[in-house]
């Protein structure tokens, strides 16, 4: 595993070896696109759709205003926008419905909990699903919803998030999606 950093000097307490963004998409075979949705577009393109092609890139990114009350894509995901942007890129939404310490730990909460895939590649899909798994999520825990347009409902969550981390007053959640039984 090999991080990558915009600033990969100032991040060596990290445990894992870290590079630049370039060094590290040029050696991936996944990444992860962990960064701030307002600026994912921007950084991605300083790396080049050439680097990115054929990479599955996941991405868990939500743009959010300075103030955490507006989405910086009202009227369409961070996701859709990258996966247009890279059309070569084969781009799953996930991982975006809840806190960082749900994402690698799933079963330090009180039950089961559902983690959302949206993407177009169904092999990209069925990586990111084992790499889900292998974080801790069951694939009974995994909903494939559809397209990347359907990470607009994933990435929309994030104003709920934000509420319902103030009722609650812990970050620390998720959601399950409960169906009713079958007859």
């Amino acid at each position: 595993m090999l991080l990558g950093s915009r600033r990969p000097d100032d991040r060596k307490d990290l445990g894992l070896p870290v590079a630049s963004l370039n060094e590290t998409a040029a050696h991936a075979e996944v990444l992860v696109n962990a960064t701030p949705g307002t600026v994912s577009v921007e950084l991605l393109h300083s790396i080049g759709a050439p680097a990115l092609a054929g990479t599955v890139l996941i991405d868990v990114g939500v743009g959010l205003s300075d103030d955490f009350t507006e989405l910086s894509h009202p009227n369409s995901s961070l996701g859709e926008q990258i996966q247009k942007a890279f059309p070569l890129t084969p781009v799953v939404k996930t991982l975006c419905t809840m806190d960082s310490t749900v994402m690698t730990a799933p079963d330090g909460l009180d039950g089961p909990s559902t983690v959302f895939l949206s993407g177009d590649d169904t092999e990209a899909k069925r990586t990111t699903g084992r790499l889900l798994t292998d974080l801790g999520w069951p694939p009974s825990s995994q909903l494939d919803i559809g397209g990347i347009s359907t990470a607009r409902g994933q990435e929309h969550f994030a104003l709920l998030f934000i509420g319902i981390a103030g009722g609650l007053g812990s970050h620390s959640f998720n959601i399950n999606v409960v169906t009713r039984p079958s007859v």
